[in-house]
């Protein structure tokens, strides 16, 4: 593939896969450490999903600024340094065995977290062409899908055989070697720096709300890029609820027994899906419109989810799930691969600041709706599946209708003729001062 010639993508594909398996492992692994010890109480297990995505309520105005205020490779690899020291610190307080304190950790953790993806993901919009984007994005599903084929399993063996210790341990050795990875990139400084050349003595309160507001116009003003952003909203609340409604229908319905096993073995069959998925979407990509790459296969997922709630047989729970993987994959592939297309690289960074956000909010959501749902107001799991069918299937429904007319209506951006046109005019500038 010739995309992995370039050493600059090939190294940021890497530290993104390391990193992302620093932030998952531990996370897992404690998940499972709390539904254990606290068998009969399961909110303790969605509290710590929660400490992943809660703290994008607190930091989300500003981490799409920050990638494109600042130099993007510095920003990415000083979260992994930061994320390393804070995992360091974990490793100590799990023995104080403090759930509170160890759970401000992972919510300090995962703040810094949302501050890696937006710089990322701008510097790799600056360092590919056009055509490329979609093999990128197909790249960063299958990613997504390998931690969910491998993500449950690693956290699940870390924690029953060298214990939560190990996969903490393991979180901080991938931050480490993300960090390395970032720092050999060599990526030219119009691309890490887009906006010209700031630095926190430069910036202001007031500039970063200037800046945040920016990117919230610019956002809106495109009715197809709002569409394309809101699609995180939906995948982020349909995320959220199967972080843990596996987890709770294997332990209190299909598999009480042996609830670990099957979880992970449900991670695998929907990885495994999400993989094939991804790489169908990456082969479609060229013969099959974005918008009709986005909107049928959220239809035909949504009926599959209806059928993981309707179910009460293994067999059959895992089928659907391989299934609804297959087309989720496509989707992300064309959410990655046109967001990219229609932005302006100046701007990529609060774009991009604003889907891992909503995302994480979305999935807040949802897990709070269930932490409060069941088994207080609601018994039967089976209906929360139903109600996150309705909400895939909603917006599959509003893509299906409005997609093929704002592409018609909207214009693509040539992202490096763009920066080069920056280059030549700072140049002149520079020469005539």
């Amino acid at each position: 593939m010739d995309i992995f010639q370039n050493r600059n993508f090939l190294r940021l594909f890497f530290a993104a896969f390391t990193s992302q398996m620093g932030t998952t492992v531990g996370n897992l692994a404690f998940a499972f450490f709390l539904l254990d010890r606290f068998s009969s109480q399961p909110v303790y297990t969605t509290i710590a999903e929660l400490m992943y995505s809660l703290p994008t309520i607190f930091v989300f105005f500003i981490v799409g600024v920050v990638a494109d205020r600042f130099d993007r490779k510095k920003v990415a690899e000083n979260c992994d340094w930061i994320r390393a020291g804070l995992t360091a610190i974990l490793f100590f307080v799990l023995f104080l065995e403090s759930i509170p304190l160890v759970l401000f950790v992972l919510f300090i953790r995962s703040a810094v977290t949302k501050f890696f993806f937006p710089a990322e993901a701008s510097l790799v919009q600056a360092i590919l062409r056009k055509d490329q984007y979609a093999k990128a994005a197909g790249l960063n599903q299958m990613l997504f899908s390998l931690f969910m084929l491998f993500g449950v399993g690693l956290g699940a063996f870390m924690y029953k055989t060298i214990g939560l210790h190990g996969a903490i341990a393991l979180d901080f050795i991938s931050f480490i070697v993300s960090g390395l990875l970032i720092r050999s990139c060599d990526i030219p400084i119009e691309a890490r720096q887009p906006n010209g050349k700031n630095g926190w003595k430069n910036s202001a309160v007031r500039d970063s709300m200037h800046d945040f507001k920016e990117g919230i116009v610019y956002i809106l003003k495109s009715k197809l890029l709002a569409s394309l952003v809101f699609g995180y909203f939906v995948f982020g609340f349909v995320s959220g609820g199967l972080a843990v409604l596996p987890m709770f229908k294997m332990k209190y319905v299909l598999s009480p027994e042996s609830y670990e096993w099957h979880t992970s073995l449900f991670t695998i069959v929907l990885g495994s899906g999400l993989l094939i998925g991804a790489v169908t979407g990456a082969l479609l990509a060229k013969k099959v419109k974005p918008e009709f790459l986005m909107s049928v296969p959220i239809l035909i997922a949504g009926a599959f989810i209806i059928l993981l709630g309707f179910t009460d047989q293994l067999i059959v729970y895992y089928a659907a799930a391989f299934l609804a993987g297959i087309c989720i994959g496509p989707v992300n592939t064309a959410l990655g691969g046109w967001i990219p297309k229609i932005v302006h690289p100046r701007l990529m960074g609060r774009v991009s600041g604003w889907t891992d956000p909503l995302m994480m909010i979305a999935q807040s959501s949802a897990l709070g709706l269930i932490a409060l749902l069941f088994p207080a107001m609601i018994n039967n799991i089976n209906y929360i599946y139903y109600g996150l069918a309705a909400t895939i299937l909603l917006a599959g429904l509003y893509y299906f209708i409005t997609l093929p007319k704002l592409s018609v209506q909207t214009a693509e951006i040539d992202v490096h003729e763009t920066l080069k046109r920056q280059k030549n005019t700072k140049t002149k500038m520079n020469s005539i001062t």
